[in-house]
Formats: C-alpha cells, structure tokens, sequence
C-alpha cells in the first residue's frame, strides 16, 4: 500500500507541529507521523492531559505551555498518524513505515525528518545494571503517569535536565538521597563573556537554572566536581562509589541511580540516508549539514529540531517553522520573496532563543571519562556485551573505522544498531589511533533503521517493496 503526501513530517514535537502548522497555513497536503501514542515528543510529552491536571504545574510553565502548540497543530488541518514508525528512507523522498503491525510506503514531494535527539550514551563500570537508568527515562515515567520512584534515588550528571528533574521530583513528593554533579571544575570563569551575552539575550532560562541549583544544594546532598562514579552490584544496584576532583572517594547504598550527560541530535535517518554530517565541537557531536531552510544535501530532505543541532523547544519550533516556509517555497505555494520576508522575524528570534547556547556547552561539556571510559572492563556496547578492552585491541592492528570494528566484535549489531555505542567507539578509535573524532567517524547506517518483523515487511506488498 502506498500513497503520497506535498509534506511529511516524521516527529510530532515541538519542530514537527510548528512546520505542519505553517505548511497547512501555505495549503499543502501535510501528513505528520510519530511513534508516541499522542503529539509532543519528548519535551512536552503527554501535554494535553498533564497540562488539565492537578499535577500538571509540577512539570513547569514551559512544559505546560506546550498545550498552546498542540491545540494549533490539532487544528491546523494536518493529518496525524501516531504510533507509527519509519523504518526506512529513501532518496526521492520516499519513507516505509508500519502502523498497526501493517507496513506503508509514503512518497512526499518533501520530507522534514523532526526526530529530536537522544541522551548522550554514559558508559561507566555497572551502568548495564537493573536500577541503573537515564535522567530522561525518568521524566518520562513522571510525564505519561505522574511516578516517582518508591525510595530515595541519587541523580548523577551535569546539564539543566537533571536539575530540572530533581526539582519536579521533589515537587512531586519524591526523595533523593544524593545529587552528584559531573560538571569539572574551572568551567565558569573562562565563559563569563559567553554567560554574559546569553544573559542579556535570554536572562530568565539562565536565572531559572540558578535557582533550580539554589533549591537543591539546600535540601539534598549535593557534591560537586564528581569525576568518577560506578555501580555495584550483583544482579541489580545495591551500591554507588563516586570520586570528586579533590581525592574523595565514598561508597553509599543505592537502589536506584538516574545519569545524564547531556544530549546529541538523533541522526540515524539522516546517516542512512547518506546526508552529509558536519562536526559541532562545542556539543561534541555530529549534525547533518543544512542549508539556511534546513535542507540536507539531499534533496528535498529537511531537518528541523534538535536533530539539526541541540536548542530547545523555543528554538525546535523556530527551526520548523523556517524549515516549513522553505518547503512552501521549493513547492511553489508562495514565493522565494514571500518565504525570505516572512522569516526574517523568526530567525531573528531563532538567534536570541540560541544565544545561551555557547555558555551552557562550554560549561556543561561531559568530563572526558563520558567519552572514554577509563576502565577498560566497561561495557561500551550493551546491546552486544561489547567491553572497552575489546575496541582498544581493535584500535591496536592499524587505523580501523567503527564498521572494521564492528565486523570484528558485533558492537553496534544489536537492536538499537549503535545508536548507544556509536559514539563511545568513535573515541576509543581516535584516542587509540592518534586521530580526531570526527576523522574516525560513525557507522554506515543500514536498512531498516528500525527493527520491524517480517510478518510486518510481508504486509508491503511486491509492488511497494524498498529497493
């Protein structure tokens, strides 16, 4: 079964409404499809029926004022296809997907992938252990049923997410037994022009942060300028060891441990695709390559969100609103002229929405042991029980890529197909080979980019079939 759409919209976040929302205002024929059960993505999950209840203030204004977006986009005219995943997509455009456990083909005279971004992989010794999860796996049971772990929890990273969550914890009647902040120490003096620039530009997420540090340090155990931590345990956490900069070393009993460090653009669609990807040092990550409407360097491919490089959801919604007016545009629904005027505004709030960016990845830039693992008994890729030691060795025979590597030991073949390791690999081959990162680069993606059975390819048809 195929059909064809003007637009596609994969992501029903902040950056996939805004663009369905301005496209339908240009008339085009919009079909916006999302793995989740209800629009949002991850920064406004579950928004309508949280943002109605009692609880819902806990999550915070800028959560709640993700209801507004959802409204607009509900009634823009859009069609709206939830729990659905693309497993595949192809120049052309072209996208497969399944939905009901029947796959689809969509052709669309564009494609703007509104995928978000994932949580930064955090190897350390013990992190495959039951009651070792992320900061965001967390929220995200807070966000769809309003839960809170049972018994104290410690939350160990650096970034805003983990202070905003320890917040809404607390707010929300939980408790934690310690927070362990990874941040290294010395960060903030050298980006007091940066702190600066941002604070005049968007001072009131940049107070905001302060005074979610301010509250914690006051009611929970709070340590700084952690270096090292690991899980212990047998076969589920029973025991937390952490190391500060200064030499202190203690271990606490722990049943649950929440880590975050930091976030990167989901680019699995667009590595499959074979866009080119351009390195972001200062988030330490790769981005595809855009051109000022958020086209790929294949055509007819946008990217709008954090998937073209970590914002937020003020900036998510700028970008797909760009993105929108420029696929009206290469669509002939209004002029190149038209499309030039109407954005000049918007990219001019898009640039104060990411003025705070330089100072918070300076300061919030992973200590070095996130990227890699100093203990080589670590397991770099869970998926396959992969260890760090296994990809060091590899590193030894010459100058392999991660897709040598993966030949050799299975890392990244498991089912989140290197989303977790790529990464982490891609270091341990530059630091072993005396390259950079973005030399070695990631994996060659391969079809499907998202599991799916073949009860469910079956249901394609030979007539739809992906070449």
């Amino acid at each position: 079964m195929s059909r064809r759409a003007d637009l596609l919209i994969v992501g029903a976040g902040p950056a996939g409404m805004s663009a369905a929302i301005v496209a339908r205002r240009h008339g085009m024929d919009v079909l916006v499809v999302d793995e989740q059960v209800a629009p949002g993505g991850q920064i406004w999950r579950n928004v309508e029926a949280v943002a109605a209840a009692p609880w819902g203030a806990v999550l915070g204004k800028a959560y709640t004022e993700g209801a507004d977006v959802v409204s607009r986009f509900r009634a823009s005219g859009a069609e709206y296809q939830p729990r659905t995943q693309v497993w595949q997509i192809e120049s052309g455009p072209k996208a497969f997907l399944t939905c009901g456990g029947v796959a689809t083909s969509i052709s669309a005279g564009s494609v703007l992938l509104a995928t978000g971004a994932q949580e930064r992989p955090v190897p350390f010794p013990g992190w495959t252990l039951p009651g070792v999860m992320t900061v965001g796996a967390a929220q995200i049971v807070l966000k769809t049923s309003s839960q809170v772990p049972e018994g104290p929890v410690w939350i160990a990273g650096c970034g805003p997410l983990p202070l905003l969550y320890a917040v809404q914890l607390l707010k929300s009647g939980g408790q934690i037994a310690g927070f362990l902040d990874t941040t290294p120490p010395g960060r903030l003096s050298p980006n007091i022009s940066k702190l600066a620039k941002g604070a005049l530009t968007a001072p009131i997420d940049l107070v905001k942060g302060m005074r979610w540090m301010a509250a914690l340090q006051q009611r929970v155990p709070y340590v700084r300028h952690v270096t090292e931590i690991e899980a212990i345990g047998n076969e589920k956490l029973e025991r937390l060891r952490y190391v500060t900069a200064g030499g202190t070393s203690k271990v606490v009993t722990a049943s649950l441990l929440l880590v975050h460090e930091g976030v990167v653009p989901t680019i699995h669609p667009t590595l499959a695709l074979g866009c080119r990807h351009v390195w972001n040092a200062d988030q330490d990550s790769f981005a595809p390559e855009l051109d000022p409407w958020g086209e790929t360097s294949e055509p007819n491919v946008f990217v709008a969100g954090d998937g073209a490089g970590i914002g937020g959801a003020i900036a998510a919604c700028l970008r797909g609103e760009i993105a929108a007016l420029g696929i009206a545009a290469r669509a002939g629904r209004i002029s190149d002229a038209e499309a030039t005027t109407a954005a000049k505004p918007i990219r001019m709030r898009l640039k104060r929405a990411l003025a705070p960016r330089a100072f918070l990845d300076c300061l919030y830039r992973p200590r070095p042991a996130v990227f890699m693992p100093t203990d080589t008994a670590t397991i770099a890729c869970r998926c396959e029980e992969i260890r760090v030691a296994a990809i060091q060795a590899q590193a030894g025979t010459g100058q392999p890529g991660p897709n040598q590597v993966k030949a050799f030991t299975r890392v990244g073949m498991g089912p989140c197909q290197g989303r977790q390791c790529n990464y982490t690999v891609a270091h341990l081959l530059a630091a072993g080979e005396g390259r950079a990162v973005p030399d070695v680069g990631l994996y060659r993606v391969r079809p499907p980019i998202k599991p799916l059975t073949l009860d469910e390819l079956s249901t394609l048809g030979a007539g739809g079939a992906a070449s």
